[in-house]
């Protein structure tokens, strides 16, 4: 059995990955084997899966996730009780981790013994472990806790690779290799004069003269330093024209040879008899390649790839990718690519923005960056947090005393991100003022916004509402999640089932869930328990997902004065309304009336069934849609059962007799 850590979190057995679910699940894994053995207490169990607002029922949750991991480890691995917490023992499994540090180690030990071609081989090897971002799926507690000391180790690694090939003569192969490590590590000096060195010993004194130049510049914009003594030597070197190839001369009359950087060359006879080298055909002479070669190939620096999994079995929703899709594909526009992604809790924004993101990576060479703006209570994330864990994945590492300076970091980041060709995903944003500095200030970058009402920041930038699926395409869902096969025996069923979900993805995966958990099941149970309003949301849940928890949280999360608002319209039941009536249910004149209910449709709270004009306002014949006047607003079906389980006062008979 094999656990990986260096890029997505998997373990394998056999080869074959196992499934884990969740971002949760991959958390505890990930700290398990990161401890080496050693007990994890529950408490920090805790921090790194809920961060400071573990829920109530934390250790119980923490039980459950330990056994299903427990089960699926065994009998290869075990995880061990030990109070005050849990212990993972790997057995005779491959830990990425430790076999990363053990060939680093030994590379490192070579390098100090002037073996360079070992050196090169075993860091080569070290690197080839890593299979993308770190921890690439686990919950952000534990990522930007961990994440941060393995770059830097990643760091070292290359350039302690970068050391051994300059050793061999290898500078012209490592040239275009330097050069992009440099652009992804800009604070580097070592690097830095790497790629100094090897651009001089390639002839190219000019060009390892600009990139000194260029260092400088960015270290006095983004730290207010001059380069460190290491890079200025290398500078006065290369002015100097004294850096060419060092030997290590270990002459040994007896054995006649001398050792240059860990390579042998034999000495000629002199007149005097003595022996020695021609230098000359050692400082230029090209080495053959190493025999050994690492099994995935030379490591070069990935572009950052924090998207998250794509959504299985996404269906439906061929309009918005379209849209997305037209955003997403360069056009030569000076403008920048921002689309605002809005909806209500459970639509399936972020699937969206997710798959979108998938299916355009090609047009984003240089990378994409995601991050959940909401913490897990759904507050918002301090944007200074989000901005160094986006830095870090950038290759920057933030400067100065933590809290960071805000202003400090959007200028580092922006310099990062200009001409850059990278996508941006930022999930869950709910205040404009923490999103925009957030936003790259170029053409070349994209960004992908997803959040639950439109904000002021991203005025002038695509905003696409996401409604509910139609029938169809919830029948597909459905079918993706619960089994074609048994959607195909039972469509009536099915149909009544998405009807019940009324076009909230949310809703239609946890019914699928449900079914493809109980095999025993006809479609048939489902959709009869499902038609009693009184328990619909109740059926409507699977594991630690329900769809009430979601729906309050996300009411939880507006103001006081929209909740009592909708409170009060729910009277008017699942009916489409007018303005007018929604002002007789409110008690207030028929402007304030709308502006109220504009807001909550603003906020996808409340759903604009459609628009009427005034000619026909009194047939009820649809109006043309660009000419808008008397909109219609209701509820969405589950949103209205969940807002009329609340307890709370609501207008009495007589009222909703007068609002028609």
């Amino acid at each position: 059995m094999d656990f990986h850590l260096l890029g997505p979190v998997e373990v394998r057995r056999a080869g074959q990955r196992i499934a884990l679910s969740g971002p949760k699940a991959h958390t505890l894994l990930a700290a398990l084997v990161l401890a080496r053995g050693r007990v994890v207490p529950d408490a920090r169990l805790s921090r790194l899966l809920w961060g400071a607002a573990p829920p109530a029922t934390m250790s119980a949750q923490i039980y459950t996730y330990v056994s299903r991991l427990r089960r699926l480890l065994e009998p290869e691995a075990t995880v061990e009780r030990r109070p005050p917490g849990y212990a993972l023992r790997t057995g005779d499994g491959l830990v990425d981790i430790v076999e990363y540090e053990r060939l680093d180690r030994l590379g490192r030990q070579a390098l100090q013994e002037h073996r360079y071609e070992d050196a090169g081989n075993l860091l080569r090897n070290a690197l080839a472990l890593w299979q993308g971002p770190l921890l690439g799926n686990v919950t952000e507690f534990l990522a930007e806790e961990e994440t941060p000391q393995w770059e830097e180790d990643r760091a070292a690694t290359l350039e302690n690779r970068m050391e051994a090939e300059l050793a061999l003569g290898r500078h012209g192969r490592i040239v275009a290799e330097l050069t992009r490590l440099v652009a992804d590590f800009p604070l580097r000096e070592r690097m830095r004069a790497q790629l100094m060195t090897a651009l001089y010993r390639c002839g190219r004194r000019a060009d390892a003269l600009h990139v000194f130049h260029e260092g400088r510049t960015v270290l006095a914009e983004q730290l207010g330093v001059d380069p460190g003594i290491d890079l200025a030597h290398t500078h006065q070197a290369v002015l100097c024209g004294t850096l060419d190839l060092d030997l290590d001369l270990d002459l040994d009359p007896g054995r006649g040879r001398v050792v240059d950087r860990g390579r042998v060359v034999d000495l000629g006879p002199e007149p005097d008899g003595r022996r020695t080298a021609n230098l000359a055909a050692v400082h230029t002479a090209e080495p053959e390649p190493a025999a050994l070669r690492p099994p995935f190939g030379a490591s070069v620096v990935r572009a950052p790839a924090m998207l998250p999994p794509a959504t299985a079995g996404f269906t439906g929703r061929a309009r918005e990718l379209a849209a997305l899709r037209r955003l997403l594909t360069p056009d030569g526009r000076a403008t920048p690519r921002r689309c605002l992604i809005t909806g209500m809790t459970g639509i399936g924004k972020t699937a969206l923005a997710v798959h979108a993101a998938h299916e355009n990576r090609g047009h984003f060479p240089d990378g994409q960056l995601y991050a959940d703006l909401a913490a897990p209570d759904g507050t918002a994330k301090d944007p200074r947090d989000i901005l160094a864990h986006l830095l870090r994945a950038l290759g920057e590492q933030p400067s100065g005393a933590v809290p960071y300076d805000l202003d400090e970091l959007v200028r580092v980041y922006r310099t990062s991100m200009a001409g850059r060709r990278i996508l941006v995903l930022l999930d869950n944003a709910t205040d404009g003022r923490r999103l925009a500095p957030l936003l790259p200030s170029g053409a070349e970058a994209a960004v992908l916004v997803t959040g639950r009402a439109p904000l002021a920041v991203t005025v002038g930038a695509v905003t696409l509402g996401v409604e509910p699926l139609s029938p169809e395409e919830s029948v597909d869902l459905l079918a993706a999640t619960a089994g074609r096969a048994r959607t195909e025996a039972e469509p009536g069923a099915a149909r009544a089932i998405a009807d019940h979900c009324a076009g909230l993805p949310l809703a239609l995966r946890l019914a699928g869930a449900r079914l493809a958990a109980r095999s025993h099941w006809s479609l048939a149970r489902l959709a009869a328990r499902l038609a009693e309003t009184d328990t619909r949301l109740h059926e409507l849940s699977f594991g630690e997902m329900e769809l009430t928890a979601s729906l309050a949280n996300w009411l939880a999360h507006t103001d006081e004065e929209s909740r009592r608002l909708l409170a009060r319209l729910s009277a008017l039941g699942a009916r489409p309304f007018s303005a007018a009536s929604a002002a007789a249910v409110l008690g207030l004149p028929d402007r304030r009336a709308e502006d109220l209910v504009e807001r909550l449709a603003d906020g996808a709270l409340l759903e604009i069934v459609r628009p009427m004009s005034e000619a026909d306002a009194g047939t009820g014949a649809p109006a043309a849609f660009p000419h808008p006047f008397h909109p219609l607003y209701r509820f969405h079906p589950l949103v209205l059962l969940y807002v009329q389980s609340l307890p709370v006062g609501r207008p009495a008979r007589v009222t909703l007799v007068q609002a028609g």
